[in-house]
């Protein structure tokens, strides 16, 4: 499974980079996928910070 961000609607509240700091980092004030990490969606913590990211930005896809 992918993940990805959409900047279009992050805010930048960097709650996906507090969950998974792994797969994600905080860069010009969005929550970004870290390289090599776009299929990383499987991943509990990134689900988790799918579910929790409050703009809805996180996007898991197939």
């Amino acid at each position: 499974m992918k993940v990805s961000v959409d900047r279009g609607v992050c805010y930048g509240s960097a709650e996906c980079a507090h969950r998974a700091p792994s797969v994600f980092a905080f860069e010009d004030g969005y929550g970004v996928v870290r390289p090599g990490q776009e299929g990383a969606g499987d991943d509990p913590q990134v689900r988790e910070a799918a579910e929790k990211c409050p703009s809805q930005a996180v996007v898991l896809t197939e």
